[in-house]
């Protein structure tokens, strides 16, 4: 059970803190919450540090009377809102209420004590600092830093046999299109760029929009998901070394590559569509890496991530439109890319 002082939950979501209220009553002035230290350590159900209990737990109440109480029995009721958690899964939170009569005297008696080494309820969120020796929790990668990997693997993708003998044969598409203009090859550029864009983010949107923000979390935890992203390094890695070649059915790309073929600003856009299947066996193994390192963070992670590599992925197509002279000074395509 989450102790009363849990850390709020993220962006992500988070765990219930426990809460203990009592009701209104009129021989009631004031009332203070004292609880027992909790454990304080790494949660895997939710990605982030929490403070818990195990098995079981008291909570006191410590009630000042009303200077005008009656003296005489009184009910108090206390209401209880909790979760419970196992180290894989979580209940809803659950309410409970506790009743306790209590008698009121004419003369006011010494207060009981309350127990030793329990803690005043603070409710503007002040509390304790955690003892030194509590383990350190791994944390998870900030987004900017995320994000830079991610345009990274973008420019670092560009360098592939898959796409950069393909920059200079899609720069002359788009200045031979039209009028021939710098202008319309811009704009030509421009919706190109944005079929790459669109087909990573929309990639990103859709692992966002299946798993949730909640389930996002989870996963990170379950050793399926970390055995299949396992998996996956391998088989990428495999293919990268030039193990085997990871292709996509011909049919698919040859009708895409005929869409694009009408020209226009549809056909431009399919051509960005296609030309990112066509390059999915070297894209492919960065874009493995990125979704599954963005499993454990935010709801829009994948999202920004696909974002950031797109943006970075298409650069030099919109890059070389503004300056096509830059065309002439590219290193050509051969053995060397191999290497890369």
């Amino acid at each position: 059970m989450y102790s009363l002082t849990t850390p709020k939950p993220g962006p992500t979501g988070g765990p219930t803190a426990t809460t203990v209220r009592l009701a209104g009553h009129p021989a009631v002035q004031s009332y203070e919450v004292y609880f027992p230290a909790p454990a304080r350590k790494f949660d895997p159900n939710f990605n982030l540090d929490t403070e818990t209990y195990d098995k079981q737990a008291t909570f006191w109440l410590k009630i000042q009377v009303a200077s005008d109480a009656k003296p005489g029995p009184v009910e108090l009721s206390a209401q209880l809102r909790y979760q419970l958690c196992t180290d894989k899964e979580c209940l809803p939170p659950k309410k409970v209420t506790a009743a306790a009569n209590i008698e009121i005297a004419a003369s006011a008696p010494p207060p009981a004590p309350i127990p030793a080494g329990l803690t005043l309820f603070s409710p503007d969120g002040a509390r304790p600092a955690p003892p030194s020796s509590a383990p350190a929790s791994p944390q998870s990668q900030p987004l900017g830093a995320f994000l830079l990997v991610a345009f990274g693997f973008g420019l670092a993708a560009i360098f592939t046999p898959c796409v950069f003998p393909m920059i200079p044969i899609t720069m002359s598409f788009f200045l031979n299109q039209g009028s021939g203009s710098r202008g319309e090859a811009i704009r030509q550029a421009l919706i190109f760029c944005l079929g790459i864009v669109v087909l990573f983010t929309a990639i990103g949107f859709g692992l966002s929009a299946a798993l949730g923000p909640f389930a996002v979390v989870q996963m990170a935890s379950s050793p399926w998901v970390n055995g299949l992203i396992c998996l996956v390094f391998f088989v990428f890695g495999l293919s990268l070394l030039g193990a085997f070649e990871i292709t996509l059915p011909t049919g698919l790309l040859t009708k895409l590559n005929m869409a694009s073929n009408r020209g226009g600003l549809l056909g431009t856009l399919i051509m960005g569509l296609t030309f990112c299947l066509a390059s999915f066996a070297c894209v492919g193994p960065f874009m493995g890496t990125l979704l599954a390192a963005s499993v454990g963070g935010s709801k829009l992670q994948p999202v920004l991530g696909m974002l950031a590599f797109s943006a970075a992925l298409s650069s030099p197509f919109f890059l070389l439109a503004l300056f096509p002279s830059f065309l002439q000074k590219m290193p050509r395509s051969g053995g060397w890319m191999s290497r890369v």
